[in-house]
């Protein structure tokens, strides 16, 4: 029988957002969950407009101070790990000083340890390359790792990792928040509000950063030959305002911005595309863990095209030829072919559009909670601890 009261465990993350609350409320049912937040909404890739969710757990946002931009010292994290006599640790893969902290309190106490990563290349800077050693003993010595996707574990294993010990927790949101219905009235207002009725919508949602290809998109969205389609960009970042130059400049009349747009509200916009885009690229720092924008598109029956660079494209959400397409980074010429090929073929588009519907209903935040069930129970090797903790 599984007893709830016997199996404390502690999740460390850095926020809250929107596409995590379901997940987390389902987790704190299963067992008993302390999440302890430790930034508030100064991650690099938070949207700054979005703000941060609550939820039907037991939550706490650590106090600390910066000492540098990336890092956040948290000083009473271990006596809190120790206070709070966990029988599982559960740590995020970001947070410098809180992983490092929570994985030496583990082991000193001798916790069990369990990595949740989304992680498929390791970013390469000076800093990184350094800290990679570090990075590589804490996968080695974690007693199990959490992964978003196929792609992160065949990563790991690239590394010399156990794979018996990587366990999927599939990258998932709640979907009833994006698969709401929208009527055809209710898009032909949309789209006569936006002065577009009369036009095919490619869709990027996201930060506006160099990361996320958005130049590459713009080149590709600048050659196609098709003068009845647009695209729209829904959101903000450090290149918003010289992506609408660039625009300008080349006088581009079929290039919209729409600015930050609610996340509550981003179902009907798109629920009125015809394509959703996500052409992410790897830099030095960074390579798309997944891009939950895919699984909130995919749930109002967009098709998808991505870069092969996309943790949902190489982790198995995108189907190549049934759902979406999948194309090389950086390559304007590919993005446009791919882009082309599905407003040139309408029955290919509504074919996709409506597996990708399909496909997303059974990619939810159970699969997720079983993959956290298993690492758990992997973690919890004593017999004694794993009977407190099991949960069926």
């Amino acid at each position: 029988m599984f007893l709830k009261e016997n199996c404390r465990i502690v999740v460390i993350t850095n926020v809250c957002s929107h596409y995590r609350r379901n997940f987390f409320e389902k987790l704190d049912k299963a067992y008993d969950v302390d999440f302890l937040f430790f930034n508030d909404n100064l991650d690099v890739y938070w949207e700054d407009k979005s703000k941060l969710t609550t939820g039907s757990f037991k939550k706490t946002y650590l106090r600390g101070f910066y000492i540098t931009k990336r890092i956040k010292i948290l000083p009473f994290l271990s006596y809190k790990i120790i206070k709070g006599k966990y029988k599982v640790i559960i740590q995020g893969i970001s947070g410098r000083f809180a992983l490092l902290v929570s994985f030496v309190t583990a082991k000193l106490f001798k916790i069990p340890f369990i990595l949740w990563t989304g992680l498929w290349s390791h970013p390469d800077t000076f800093f990184h390359r350094v800290s990679f050693i570090f990075t590589k003993l804490i996968y080695k010595h974690s007693n199990a790792i959490l992964v978003y996707g196929e792609h992160v574990k065949r990563y790991l294993v690239s590394l010399g990792m156990n794979e018996n010990k990587i366990f999927i927790a599939t990258q998932a949101l709640d979907n009833s928040l994006f698969d709401k219905p929208v009527s055809e009235a209710d898009k032909r207002s949309l789209k006569n509000s936006l002065g577009l009725s009369n036009k095919r919508i490619i869709l990027y949602t996201g930060r506006l950063e160099i990361h996320k290809g958005v130049y590459f998109l713009l080149d590709a969205v600048s050659s196609l030959k098709d003068k009845t389609s647009c695209l729209i960009f829904i959101g903000t970042g450090s290149e918003y305002q010289r992506l609408k130059k660039v625009v300008d400049k080349r006088k581009l009349s079929n290039v919209f911005f729409l600015g930050h747009i609610k996340n509550e509200m981003l179902y009907r916009y798109y629920a009125v595309a015809d394509i959703f885009v996500l052409p992410s690229i790897t830099t030095r720092t960074f390579k798309e863990p997944w891009g939950m924008v895919i699984n909130e598109a995919m749930n109002q029956g967009c098709p998808v095209v991505a870069t092969e660079c996309v943790g949902a494209a190489a982790g198995g959400l995108i189907k190549e030829s049934v759902n979406g397409l999948i194309v090389p980074e950086k390559d304007p010429k590919a993005l446009e072919k791919a882009i082309s090929t599905l407003l040139e073929n309408e029955g290919l588009r509504k074919q996709m559009g409506i597996n990708s519907k399909a496909m997303i209903q059974n990619w939810t935040d159970d699969l997720r909670l079983k993959g956290f069930v298993g690492a758990i129970d992997y973690a919890l090797k004593d017999k004694d601890k794993l009977n407190e903790c099991r949960y069926n």
